[in-house]
């Protein structure tokens, strides 16, 4: 009993085993992982402080402040006070009187205000550089009344009666607004009013008439006026 617990004894006793040592370092290797892995795996347990301040970045600097506005400078009007008038303090013993002479008017342009081909009055040469009166323009188209106008005509073809205004017992009177050319011939027709069926027949028919070339100043001009042509059925 002794032997065993005196270290010194004479007869020395194996106390340690080979496997026992293995499976110590085996748990003292895990223990140590164990606590090497708990703070990766557990962030949470680090303070929230120091996790802040590695994720967050760091706030921007400041803006730099604007720039001054411009000072406009105020210009201020330059008062002129007048000069004030003095009275001489001593008299001139010399004093010069100039006189006005009023121009010679009779002497036309060279000696006066007169204006060529004048009376050598003020007055005539106004009136004789007085412009001519501008020259009335003849008007190239005047309006007439169809009474007028008929009075003038020279050929007067005849309407063809439509055979359908026939069978339909369609008559009556067609109007026309007409412009008679210079030369007497129809130039515009357009139609007016009267039966629709018998437009036709009377602006082929009036296409065809001619009339005396109208004067007006001795020079020939258009006419406006207006036509009619009547159409009546046989008993």
């Amino acid at each position: 009993m002794f032997d065993q617990l005196v270290v010194s004894s004479v007869h020395t006793t194996k106390t340690n085993k080979s496997w026992t040592v293995l499976t110590s370092a085996i748990v003292q290797g895990v223990i140590v992982g164990v606590m090497i892995l708990i703070p990766l795996i557990y962030t949470e347990a680090l303070p929230k402080g120091m996790l802040n301040t590695f994720l967050v970045a760091p706030a921007p600097p400041p803006p730099p402040p604007p720039p001054a506005a411009p000072v406009k400078a105020i210009v201020r009007p330059r008062i002129i006070t007048p000069q004030r008038m003095v009275a001489p303090t001593v008299i001139p013993k010399t004093v010069q009187v100039i006189k006005d002479e009023a121009p010679d008017v009779s002497a036309g342009v060279e000696g006066g205000f007169g204006v060529p081909g004048g009376t050598g009055s003020v007055l005539g040469g106004i009136i004789g550089a007085a412009p001519p009166p501008p020259k009335v323009v003849a008007p190239t188209r005047i309006k007439v009344g169809g009474q007028v106008a008929a009075s003038k005509i020279l050929r007067q073809t005849q309407p063809i009666y439509p055979q359908i205004a026939k069978t339909a017992h369609v008559s009556g009177t067609v109007v026309l607004h007409a412009i008679i050319a210079k030369d007497g011939t129809i130039q515009e027709l357009t139609y007016v009013s009267g039966p629709a069926l018998l437009m036709k027949a009377a602006m082929d028919a009036v296409k065809d008439w001619r009339y005396t070339p109208t004067m007006l100043n001795g020079d020939p001009v258009e006419v406006d006026t207006t036509v009619q042509v009547v159409f009546t059925l046989g008993g």
